[in-house]
């Protein structure tokens, strides 16, 4: 395969790059429905043929993971949305949740050559993958991917710090896919040991933070590292390129981001929970909610690709909290905001009182007069069936760091 397959510069018009994707999601909706009873199920009355751009995109319900776990204990292993038989899987793995996941057919099904290939892998390269192969699909994501760019991989999986030290030394990989801080855990033995591990030139890490002071230490050695951020269901959903200003989405996904709780796309550069929907004929998720915090960052990347940018992990969307023995969850703050149209933005904090649970719901909203707190108060009382405090704030004063609930209570 050539190296231009694994490049998304050759796609220059976005434009055109998302109205292929529309016009291909009608016949993957309807290829759903008519193999997997759980999709059936899921978007039964919905007008699938009029799904013809984002807007309309945006109708659809949203299945978010924790609903699919719930779908797939009733209904094992899938829960019904596996477009197609198990037979018909490469593999298949068990997730912590537990939640399982097939292995669609094909070279590379998780889509994560092209993160390699923006990372400075090319067809030849040795590549040490510290990923698992344990049970969950970590360390075949991006071990398939390098092999349909070319590389050869030694899996290495997680652990046995000496032997993967040792493996360095003799099969001089020239890459390393992994954790950001076991790569350096896996240097720093090497020189303890007096073993020759300079042959490491590129990374690609993902499964934690790369903190800027460990990517300088690593560019001080002359290796250069790049981040990716996958999903045991989805693949490899965006990357980093050459340019460092966010990750780029992949081919074949949409992704949107959408206000916790709720279904509806925000602005962007607004923190949200993202939704993806891909094109995954056995296995095909549609808007489905991650559970996962990212935004959109604006702008194209200065690499040259034109996809749409992400600002990589932000933390979780699922801010479900138990408040004096009563859960409150994102959707119910969702519904109190659509009950009051002054009202553009809210946010609960939760705290202590005493010995007691307390909560303050602020309000971004320009009119404050005729009553309004008093009228979000009692709306928050029918919803959550508890009592809050209510704060009238302006436009723009609640943190752009996707939180619906906040909970400040220390717990020591």
């Amino acid at each position: 395969m050539s190296d231009q397959q694994f490049d998304a510069r050759e796609r220059q018009d976005p434009a055109l790059r998302e109205r292929d994707l529309f016009v291909r999601l009608p016949e993957l909706m309807a290829h759903a429905m008519r193999r997997a009873p759980g999709w059936a199920a899921h978007l039964e009355g919905c007008d699938l043929a009029g799904i013809v751009d984002r807007v309309s995109l945006a109708a659809l319900p949203i299945l978010r993971k924790s609903d699919l776990m719930e779908r797939q204990k009733a209904d094992p292993p899938f829960g019904g949305f596996l477009a197609g038989e198990l037979s018909e899987a490469a593999r298949v793995f068990m997730s912590p949740g537990p939640i399982w996941e097939p292995q669609a057919p094909g070279l590379d099904p998780w889509n994560g050559a092209r993160s390699l290939f923006a990372a400075g892998f090319r067809k030849g390269d040795t590549v040490l993958n510290a990923f698992s192969y344990h049970l969950t699909p970590g360390g075949f994501i991006l071990d398939q991917g390098a092999i349909a760019l070319g590389c050869t991989v030694f899996p290495a999986g997680v652990g046995n710090t000496d032997t993967q030290v040792e493996a360095i030394e003799v099969l001089k990989p020239s890459g390393f896919v992994g954790t950001p801080d076991y790569l350096k855990v896996l240097l720093d033995r090497g020189r303890e040991q007096g073993r020759d591990v300079s042959s490491i030139k590129k990374a690609l890490v993902s499964g934690g933070a790369l903190f800027p002071s460990l990517r300088q230490d690593y560019e001080d050695q002359g290796i250069q590292v790049a981040q990716c951020y996958a999903t045991a269901d989805l693949g490899v959903i965006a990357y980093e390129t050459e340019a460092r200003t966010g990750m780029v989405v992949n081919e074949d996904f949409i992704v949107e981001i959408v206000r916790p709780g709720t279904g509806e796309p925000v602005d962007d550069g607004e923190v949200g929970e993202l939704v993806v929907t891909n094109f995954n004929t056995l296995y095909p998720l549609i808007r489905f909610g991650t559970g996962d915090l990212s935004k959109v960052i604006p702008g194209r990347s200065a690499c040259g690709r034109t996809n749409m940018q992400l600002a990589g992990w932000m933390g979780r969307a699922d801010q479900r909290t138990k408040v004096k023995g009563m859960f409150v969850d994102p959707a119910q703050i969702a519904q109190i905001v659509a009950a009051h149209p002054e009202v553009s933005k809210a946010r609960l904090a939760v705290s202590r009182a005493g010995e007691s649970d307390a909560m303050t719901l602020s309000v971004e909203t320009d009119i404050s007069a005729d009553g309004l707190t008093d009228r979000v108060a009692m709306t928050l009382r029918e919803v959550t069936r508890l009592k809050g405090d209510v704060e009238i704030v302006p436009p723009g004063a609640l943190p752009n760091d996707g939180k619906v609930i906040a909970d400040e209570r220390e717990y020591g």
